[in-house]
């Protein structure tokens, strides 16, 4: 039963063991959190870069071709790292890109925010991401990317039309990429265009060959407003692995410190428990061998009234003038003075503590007294007694080793019927032990009463006192030795002891 302390011990192991368990999911997830803010420290990184790279490759103005553009972003793209960017245009279409191809469907309702799929995430509108290249950006100062053929069938500008822009000046400048050198496109008509800014940038007007409405439809559909990264996960789930590992490792060891910590205290609390029962125990066979040891005394001097009454009995029964009456009450209290002796004797004898002194027996010689010791009661039923014993010598005291086989084959003389018979074997069972068996062809043990027939005062005979077996098994058990009841084939029963131990001599 488990007690209410255990209860309340059990309760916080539990306790601990959740938290612990609720602290690593916490850290897990700080630590996934901590790699993902780290991935997007990562992409601000790379968004710097990016606005430093268009801004390089603007040349007196806005303008930069298509193909060297996505030239610059294919050595920004890292597969593992940076799978793909892509430039995107005020309508979040595609004006220039680089790696795999992003698709921008399902997030374009999604601005300025992060998309996680399997593997990779998705950073649009990376202005929250460290640029500037977009929104702080003057109109005059956006980068718009064209193809180069569109660059290379336009006629250079006049040479001659080099008049510095003002300082108020509002229109887009545009610089002209061919073959690696930059032109300088011709100013509107009312422009000037040159050095003079507040910021220090060369100005520039639209260029000659389209008019205002084509200049701002271009910049709508080609000009750099946004841009998207995709961006491994791989580096994340790495970290979120090898976290996960520590944290399973750090899972699977509180619990098993857990377990061991309950079946530690369990254990404890049992040991306690046996060690009172070993005390309580203790104190209690104190007690029983006391009383034993009264009740002993007490059995030995009930005795001697008994041999006075029985000596009574005697010579009242041999006057002279007695009746027949007489006599014959005078035997009966004889008999009953003699079972209530023999009870007397068989109770002292199964009382009396047993010290073995063991030496080296002739099993074959003990069992040979037996057999004459039991004459009479033999002769008298006219049992057929047949002793089959190896020439062996065990290691026992002789006199409990004769006793103990005195009670057996008195035990199955009194269960046969006349004209019965009784075998005594003796045999090696190894190299070391040796095996004692009795058996009879009487009416046998029932099954039931196998495992009780040791116990005191139990017996089927009427005229049994129930303590000769006792008395065996106690021989036994001092020598170390164990004995059960079997069945004879076919009819009988049988007493084995085994585990006798066999004399170095043989």
């Amino acid at each position: 039963m488990i007690t209410r302390r255990s209860w309340w011990i059990y309760g916080l192991l539990l306790a601990i063991w959740a938290v612990i368990l609720g602290w690593q999911v916490v850290e897990h997830s700080r630590v996934r959190k901590s790699a993902r803010a780290a991935l997007i420290n990562r992409a601000k990184d790379i968004s710097d870069t990016l606005g430093m790279v268009m801004r390089s490759q603007r040349r007196w103005g806005g303008v930069v071709s298509k193909e060297r553009m996505e030239s610059t972003l294919n050595d920004l793209v890292r597969p593992g790292e940076l799978n793909a960017i892509a430039l995107l245009n005020a309508a979040g279409e595609v004006v220039a890109s680089a790696g795999g191809v992003i698709d921008l469907q399902p997030k374009g309702a999604v601005r300025m925010a992060e998309h996680w799929e399997n593997g990779a995430v998705t950073l649009m509108n990376l202005v929250d991401l460290g640029t500037n290249v977009t929104q702080d950006l003057q109109p005059r100062e956006l980068t718009i990317v064209v193809p180069r053929h569109e660059l290379t069938n336009r006629p250079p500008p006049p040479p001659s039309d080099r008049s510095p822009l003002p300082d108020n000046a509002s229109n887009p400048t545009l610089a002209v990429e061919r073959d690696g050198a930059t032109n300088v496109s011709a100013r509107p008509p009312g422009r000037g265009r040159g050095r003079g800014g507040r910021d220090g940038r060369f100005g520039f007007g639209r260029p000659p060959w389209m008019n205002e409405e084509e200049y701002q439809a271009m910049i709508q559909r080609q000009g750099v407003h946004s841009f998207a990264l995709v961006m491994s996960t791989q580096p994340i789930q790495a970290v979120c692995n090898q976290d996960l590992w520590l944290r399973a490792i750090i899972g699977v060891l509180a619990s098993i410190s857990v377990v061991g910590c309950s079946l530690a205290w369990r254990n404890l609390a049992k040991s306690s428990e046996l060690q009172i029962r070993l005390v309580r125990a203790s104190e209690l066979n104190t007690h029983l061998k006391e009383m034993n040891i009264a009740a002993a005394g007490l059995a030995h001097e009930t005795r001697n009234p008994l041999n006075i009454i029985r000596g009574v009995a005697q010579l009242i029964s041999k006057q002279d003038d007695a009746t027949s009456e007489v006599r014959k009450r005078s035997r009966d209290i004889i008999e009953e003075t003699d079972r209530v002796a023999a009870q007397l004797n068989e109770f002292i004898n199964y009382s009396r503590p047993r010290e073995v002194r063991q030496t080296g027996v002739a099993l074959g010689a003990v069992m040979s007294e037996v057999a004459r010791a039991l004459s009479y009661d033999i002769e008298e039923k006219n049992i057929d007694v047949k002793i089959a014993a190896e020439p062996l010598t065990i290691e026992a005291d002789e006199q409990l080793l004769r006793q103990a086989l005195f009670n057996l084959v008195l035990n199955a003389a009194q269960a046969v019927e006349p004209n019965g018979a009784i075998e005594i074997r003796a045999s090696k069972r190894n190299s070391a032990d040796a095996v004692l068996e009795v058996c009879d062809n009487g009416p046998g043990v029932p099954t039931d009463n196998r495992a009780r027939i040791f116990k005191p005062y139990f017996t089927t005979s009427e005229t049994g006192t129930g303590l000769g077996l006792a008395v065996v098994q106690q021989i036994v058990l001092a020598h170390g030795w164990e004995i059960e009841c079997l069945a004879n084939e076919p009819r009988g029963a049988l007493f084995r002891i085994t585990h006798l131990k066999l004399a170095a001599r043989n």
